[in-house]
Protein backbone atom coordinates (compact mmCIF):
# COMPACT_ATOMS: atom_id res chain seq x y z
CA UNK A 1 0.00 0.00 0.00
CA UNK A 2 1.39 3.03 -0.97
CA UNK A 3 1.88 5.60 1.85
CA UNK A 4 -1.91 7.48 2.50
CA UNK A 5 -2.76 10.86 2.05
CA UNK A 6 -5.66 10.53 4.43
CA UNK A 7 -6.16 8.37 7.40
CA UNK A 8 -9.97 7.74 9.24
CA UNK A 9 -9.80 6.85 12.96
CA UNK A 10 -13.47 5.19 13.96
CA UNK A 11 -13.61 4.35 17.67
CA UNK A 12 -15.95 1.86 17.79
CA UNK A 13 -18.09 0.13 21.36
CA UNK A 14 -21.18 -2.16 20.70
CA UNK A 15 -21.74 -0.65 17.49
CA UNK A 16 -22.60 -4.30 14.90
CA UNK A 17 -26.44 -2.86 14.79
CA UNK A 18 -26.24 0.48 13.44
CA UNK A 19 -22.30 0.52 11.59
CA UNK A 20 -22.68 -1.60 8.83
CA UNK A 21 -24.36 0.89 6.46
CA UNK A 22 -22.08 3.46 7.96
CA UNK A 23 -18.61 1.32 6.95
CA UNK A 24 -20.27 1.29 3.12
CA UNK A 25 -20.50 5.14 3.50
CA UNK A 26 -17.11 5.47 3.99
CA UNK A 27 -15.62 2.79 1.41
CA UNK A 28 -17.36 4.36 -1.16
CA UNK A 29 -16.21 7.87 -0.42
CA UNK A 30 -12.77 6.70 0.31
CA UNK A 31 -13.60 4.78 -3.56
CA UNK A 32 -14.21 8.22 -5.15
CA UNK A 33 -11.46 10.04 -3.89
CA UNK A 34 -8.05 10.51 -6.02
CA UNK A 35 -6.01 10.17 -2.97
CA UNK A 36 -4.76 7.15 -1.30
CA UNK A 37 -7.10 6.90 2.35
CA UNK A 38 -6.62 3.79 4.87
CA UNK A 39 -9.27 3.07 7.52
CA UNK A 40 -8.24 2.59 11.25
CA UNK A 41 -11.29 0.98 12.97
CA UNK A 42 -10.14 0.80 17.23
CA UNK A 43 -13.06 -2.00 18.76
CA UNK A 44 -13.01 -1.29 22.33
CA UNK A 45 -13.40 -3.91 23.55
CA UNK A 46 -17.11 -4.58 22.73
CA UNK A 47 -18.77 -7.99 23.54
CA UNK A 48 -21.20 -7.74 20.47
CA UNK A 49 -19.98 -9.04 16.97
CA UNK A 50 -18.55 -5.62 15.62
CA UNK A 51 -14.75 -7.15 15.90
CA UNK A 52 -17.02 -9.78 13.13
CA UNK A 53 -18.10 -6.80 10.75
CA UNK A 54 -15.06 -5.13 10.95
CA UNK A 55 -13.19 -8.07 10.00
CA UNK A 56 -15.54 -8.64 7.02
CA UNK A 57 -15.03 -5.02 5.47
CA UNK A 58 -11.32 -5.40 6.14
CA UNK A 59 -11.14 -9.01 3.78
CA UNK A 60 -13.37 -6.80 1.14
CA UNK A 61 -10.90 -3.27 1.68
CA UNK A 62 -7.14 -4.06 2.35
CA UNK A 63 -6.71 -0.49 3.53
CA UNK A 64 -8.30 -1.22 7.16
CA UNK A 65 -6.79 -1.92 10.02
CA UNK A 66 -8.14 -2.89 12.74
CA UNK A 67 -7.36 -2.31 16.32
CA UNK A 68 -8.90 -4.08 19.38
CA UNK A 69 -8.76 -2.86 23.08
CA UNK A 70 -8.91 -5.94 24.79
CA UNK A 71 -11.14 -4.27 27.99
CA UNK A 72 -13.41 -1.22 27.13
CA UNK A 73 -11.02 1.76 27.94
CA UNK A 74 -12.97 4.94 26.47
CA UNK A 75 -13.71 6.80 23.47
CA UNK A 76 -10.74 9.19 24.43
CA UNK A 77 -8.30 6.19 24.42
CA UNK A 78 -9.44 4.92 21.42
CA UNK A 79 -8.91 8.07 19.09
CA UNK A 80 -5.71 8.35 21.11
CA UNK A 81 -4.23 5.03 19.99
CA UNK A 82 -6.03 5.26 16.54
CA UNK A 83 -4.65 8.76 16.13
CA UNK A 84 -1.19 7.12 17.20
CA UNK A 85 -1.18 4.47 15.12
CA UNK A 86 -1.89 6.56 11.71
CA UNK A 87 0.34 6.83 8.77
CA UNK A 88 -1.42 9.40 6.74
CA UNK A 89 -0.68 13.26 6.64
CA UNK A 90 -3.95 14.57 7.74
CA UNK A 91 -6.12 12.41 9.73
CA UNK A 92 -10.34 12.33 10.53
CA UNK A 93 -11.67 11.28 13.50
CA UNK A 94 -14.89 10.44 13.18
CA UNK A 95 -18.12 8.93 15.63
CA UNK A 96 -19.24 5.40 14.46
CA UNK A 97 -22.49 6.36 13.70
CA UNK A 98 -20.93 9.17 11.15
CA UNK A 99 -24.01 11.82 12.51
CA UNK A 100 -21.66 14.57 10.39
CA UNK A 101 -21.76 12.62 6.81
CA UNK A 102 -18.17 11.61 5.85
CA UNK A 103 -18.63 13.62 2.55
CA UNK A 104 -18.13 16.48 4.58
CA UNK A 105 -14.73 15.71 4.99
CA UNK A 106 -14.35 17.54 1.88
CA UNK A 107 -14.99 20.87 3.80
CA UNK A 108 -12.21 20.44 6.41
CA UNK A 109 -10.21 19.23 4.22
CA UNK A 110 -10.65 22.84 2.23
CA UNK A 111 -10.98 24.74 5.10
CA UNK A 112 -7.36 23.07 6.53
CA UNK A 113 -5.61 23.41 3.62
CA UNK A 114 -7.23 27.21 2.92
CA UNK A 115 -6.25 28.91 6.40
CA UNK A 116 -3.13 26.54 6.64
CA UNK A 117 -4.59 25.31 10.01
CA UNK A 118 -3.16 22.31 11.84
CA UNK A 119 -7.02 21.12 12.72
CA UNK A 120 -10.21 21.63 11.41
CA UNK A 121 -13.10 21.12 13.56
CA UNK A 122 -16.57 20.36 12.46
CA UNK A 123 -19.57 22.17 13.93
CA UNK A 124 -23.01 22.25 14.89
CA UNK A 125 -23.20 25.73 16.39
CA UNK A 126 -21.79 27.87 13.52
CA UNK A 127 -24.76 27.01 11.17
CA UNK A 128 -27.30 25.37 13.07
CA UNK A 129 -29.55 25.47 9.71
CA UNK A 130 -27.39 22.51 9.13
CA UNK A 131 -28.33 20.30 11.84
CA UNK A 132 -30.97 17.45 10.22
CA UNK A 133 -32.20 16.27 13.18
CA UNK A 134 -31.36 18.06 16.68
CA UNK A 135 -30.94 16.42 19.68
CA UNK A 136 -33.66 16.93 22.91
CA UNK A 137 -33.04 20.34 24.05
CA UNK A 138 -31.71 19.43 27.47
CA UNK A 139 -28.48 17.70 25.55
CA UNK A 140 -28.06 21.26 23.81
CA UNK A 141 -28.28 22.76 26.39
CA UNK A 142 -26.28 21.35 28.36
CA UNK A 143 -23.81 21.36 25.28
CA UNK A 144 -23.98 24.82 25.76
CA UNK A 145 -23.58 25.22 28.95
CA UNK A 146 -20.13 22.99 28.88
CA UNK A 147 -18.89 24.56 25.78
CA UNK A 148 -19.47 27.87 27.94
CA UNK A 149 -16.95 26.18 30.85
CA UNK A 150 -14.73 25.40 28.31
CA UNK A 151 -13.77 28.56 26.76
CA UNK A 152 -13.62 29.77 30.16
CA UNK A 153 -11.43 27.58 31.44
CA UNK A 154 -9.14 27.15 28.32
CA UNK A 155 -9.29 29.99 26.09
CA UNK A 156 -10.40 28.04 23.52
CA UNK A 157 -12.05 30.11 20.74
CA UNK A 158 -14.64 27.29 19.50
CA UNK A 159 -18.16 27.09 20.06
CA UNK A 160 -18.35 23.64 19.34
CA UNK A 161 -15.41 21.22 20.89
CA UNK A 162 -17.92 18.07 21.16
CA UNK A 163 -18.68 17.10 17.08
CA UNK A 164 -17.46 13.67 16.76
CA UNK A 165 -15.92 15.00 13.40
CA UNK A 166 -12.48 16.41 13.45
CA UNK A 167 -9.57 16.51 11.15
CA UNK A 168 -5.61 17.04 12.16
CA UNK A 169 -1.84 17.22 10.36
CA UNK A 170 -0.43 14.73 12.23
CA UNK A 171 3.07 15.86 11.90
CA UNK A 172 1.82 19.21 13.83
CA UNK A 173 -0.81 17.75 16.11
CA UNK A 174 0.87 14.29 16.98
CA UNK A 175 2.53 15.36 20.10
CA UNK A 176 -0.98 16.63 21.85
CA UNK A 177 -2.65 13.32 21.20
CA UNK A 178 0.86 12.00 23.07
CA UNK A 179 -0.07 14.11 25.82
CA UNK A 180 -3.62 13.46 26.03
CA UNK A 181 -4.73 11.88 29.48
CA UNK A 182 -8.30 12.05 28.92
CA UNK A 183 -9.76 8.95 28.15
CA UNK A 184 -13.29 9.02 27.90
CA UNK A 185 -15.70 11.22 26.57
CA UNK A 186 -14.22 14.82 27.97
CA UNK A 187 -10.80 13.88 25.46
CA UNK A 188 -11.30 16.50 22.67
CA UNK A 189 -10.83 20.42 24.94
CA UNK A 190 -7.82 18.28 25.76
CA UNK A 191 -6.46 17.66 22.79
CA UNK A 192 -7.33 20.98 21.21
CA UNK A 193 -6.16 22.88 24.63
CA UNK A 194 -2.40 21.14 23.85
CA UNK A 195 -2.58 22.07 19.93
CA UNK A 196 -3.79 25.60 20.65
CA UNK A 197 -1.21 25.91 23.77
CA UNK A 198 1.84 24.55 21.22
CA UNK A 199 0.78 26.99 18.89
CA UNK A 200 -1.08 25.26 16.65
CA UNK A 201 -3.84 26.65 14.87
CA UNK A 202 -7.31 25.41 14.52
CA UNK A 203 -10.19 26.36 12.21
CA UNK A 204 -14.16 25.78 13.00
CA UNK A 205 -16.26 24.89 9.83
CA UNK A 206 -19.65 24.33 10.11
CA UNK A 207 -20.77 20.85 8.50
CA UNK A 208 -24.34 19.14 8.31
CA UNK A 209 -25.20 16.81 11.42
CA UNK A 210 -28.00 14.52 12.55
CA UNK A 211 -28.64 13.55 16.13
CA UNK A 212 -28.52 9.38 16.80
CA UNK A 213 -30.70 8.68 19.70
CA UNK A 214 -28.87 5.56 20.27
CA UNK A 215 -25.42 7.26 21.27
CA UNK A 216 -23.32 5.73 24.19
CA UNK A 217 -23.53 9.27 26.19
CA UNK A 218 -25.11 8.74 29.41
CA UNK A 219 -26.23 12.47 29.71
CA UNK A 220 -25.87 12.76 33.74
CA UNK A 221 -22.75 10.65 34.44
CA UNK A 222 -20.95 11.71 31.29
CA UNK A 223 -21.86 14.79 31.99
CA UNK A 224 -20.16 15.33 35.40
CA UNK A 225 -17.55 13.14 34.53
CA UNK A 226 -16.49 15.55 31.58
CA UNK A 227 -16.91 18.41 33.26
CA UNK A 228 -14.30 17.03 35.88
CA UNK A 229 -12.08 16.15 33.22
CA UNK A 230 -12.31 19.84 32.03
CA UNK A 231 -11.08 21.08 36.21
CA UNK A 232 -8.15 18.14 35.78
CA UNK A 233 -6.86 19.50 32.65
CA UNK A 234 -6.79 23.01 34.19
CA UNK A 235 -5.21 21.72 36.97
CA UNK A 236 -2.65 19.97 35.17
CA UNK A 237 -2.52 23.23 33.18
CA UNK A 238 -1.83 25.19 36.18
CA UNK A 239 1.13 23.00 37.78
CA UNK A 240 3.10 22.52 34.53
CA UNK A 241 2.38 19.20 34.43
CA UNK A 242 1.71 18.54 30.40
CA UNK A 243 5.39 20.43 29.12
CA UNK A 244 6.97 19.70 33.06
Amino acid sequence: MATPYLSIVIPAYNEASRMGEALEGVRRYVASRPFVTELILVDDGSSDSTPDLFRQLQSLWPHTRILQNEVNRGKGFSVRRGMLEAHGDVILFTDADLSAPIEETDKLLAAMESSSSDAAVGSRALDRKLIGIHQPWTREFAGRCFNFFVRLLTGLNIRDTQCGFKLFRRATTRRAFELQRVERFGFDPEVLFLIHRMGGKIVEVPVRWNDNPATKVHFLRDSIRMFFDLLALRWRSWRHQYFA
